[in-house]
């Protein structure tokens, strides 16, 4: 009986010490009310501006910049860094599909919008979230006219600012 009790007891302080310390891959996760990292937002910047202007070039480096960054933020970030790949995936076809690099670019700008809303992260300044009802995703952009990347030219100014 006794036994049972001590094993019990050392089980509970073993719960207890591993409540202190942070989850595994969670060291590098940007503390709440934060702005966003500029590590992902400017080279998705990039991306967003190319894709509204209705242009793959760069893309490839861009996203190859996001996977990096994403990587260094430890597990919570892995939506965010497999959605990059993919994308850095389909702007190396040749020629690149600019329809599958835009629903690329739609699963990146969701899984960057639900890091930071579970995060409480905010935009850097300048930079604002807007969403395109037609596509059904958000996007970052700076300025104050819309530029939409998912439709780039043909409906440039679809959509509105959160």
């Amino acid at each position: 009986m006794t036994h049972t009790y001590a094993r019990s007891g050392l089980i509970l302080l073993a719960l207890a010490a591993s409540a202190c310390m942070p989850a595994p891959g969670t060291q590098n996760t940007p503390a709440a009310g934060s702005q966003m990292t500029r590590a992902i937002i400017d080279p998705y910047l990039k991306i967003s501006a190319a894709l509204a202007d209705d242009k793959t070039d760069e893309i490839h480096s861009a996203a190859c910049s996001i996977v990096t960054a994403a990587t260094s933020l430890g597990s919570p970030a892995m939506k965010i860094d497999g959605a990059a790949l993919q994308l850095a995936a389909a702007s190396e076809a040749a020629p690149p599909d600019i329809k599958d690099v835009r629903d690329k670019f739609g699963a990146l700008s969701e899984a960057i919008d639900v890091y930071m809303t579970g995060l409480h992260l905010t935009p850097p300044d300048g930079v604002k979230i807007a969403y395109c009802p037609m596509a059904n995703k958000p996007w970052m952009q700076e300025g104050e006219v819309l530029t939409n990347p998912y439709y780039g030219k043909e409906m440039a100014t679809c959509g509105n600012f959160r």
